[in-house]
């Protein structure tokens, strides 16, 4: 294995599907299965999941709701997908521990650094929900947070794309992608990879980030195998 320790980001987004919002069952069964395939192989996988197919808290802000009372919303959203995630990779027969930077004792644990690690080292998966159980940050600065805390090799970031491209790859049929790219050509270029307070903390750490498409099978395997898939972020 190229990766012994991943944290695995996916948008809120990713788990509706075709749907418009909420839960794609289906959706949510392909990941778990796909989750599965590289614990068997030993790797030790942690996740971040967003809150977007429930609830946004910047939207919410944006329509004259207090943008704290919206961004603690948006963290609640996160651990209802969470308990979804959870659900679905047990039905798998996947061991898993879900825990919330918000403390819901009766649902989550609380989020304590050495639990996580010893919980990965028995090979169970970790899903971290409630954010960093702070408004005004993302699940993308979560995400790196963690994945900095636990110690992880690398960022994975499942999204519906297959990588980076120099502009919008959906409304730009001349758009190129990049394999491989620096964390200094990202912020140059104004590419959008992740929001900036998270992607600087990445950069710091020296914490690659790889972006691919999730949403093909098997996809999450062959990163983990090490193949060139999606574009990888390092210094």
């Amino acid at each position: 294995m190229k990766y012994k320790r991943i944290l695995l980001k996916l948008s809120g987004e990713a788990l509706m599907g075709s749907r418009q919002y909420g839960i794609d069952p289906a959706r949510l069964e392909d990941y778990a299965q796909d989750i599965k395939k590289i614990t068997e192989l030993d790797v030790e996988v942690a996740i971040v999941i967003g809150g977007g197919n429930i609830f946004r808290g910047v939207a919410g802000a944006s329509n004259g709701m207090d943008r704290v009372q919206a961004d603690h919303m948006g963290m609640l959203a996160t651990v209802i997908n969470g308990l979804a995630l959870q659900s679905a990779l047990e039905d798998a027969g996947v061991e898993t521990r879900l825990q919330s930077a918000i403390k819901i004792n009766e649902v989550a644990e609380p989020f304590i650094r050495r639990r996580a690690i010893r919980h990965l080292e028995k090979g169970r998966v970790v899903i971290f929900g409630g954010g960093t159980g702070n408004p005004y940050f993302t699940t993308d600065s979560a995400a790196v947070l963690r994945a900095i805390e636990i110690e992880a090799d690398v960022i994975l970031k499942g999204t519906r794309v297959d990588g980076i491209y120099t502009s919008d790859p959906e409304k730009d049929s001349k758009a190129v992608k990049f394999d491989n790219i620096s964390f200094d050509d990202v912020l140059q270029r104004g590419l959008k990879v992740m929001d900036t307070t998270a992607f600087t903390l990445s950069q710091e750490n020296k914490l690659p980030i790889i972006v691919f498409d999730m949403n093909k099978k098997e996809n999450l395997l062959k990163v983990v195998l090490g193949e060139n898939i999606g574009t990888t972020v390092d210094l």
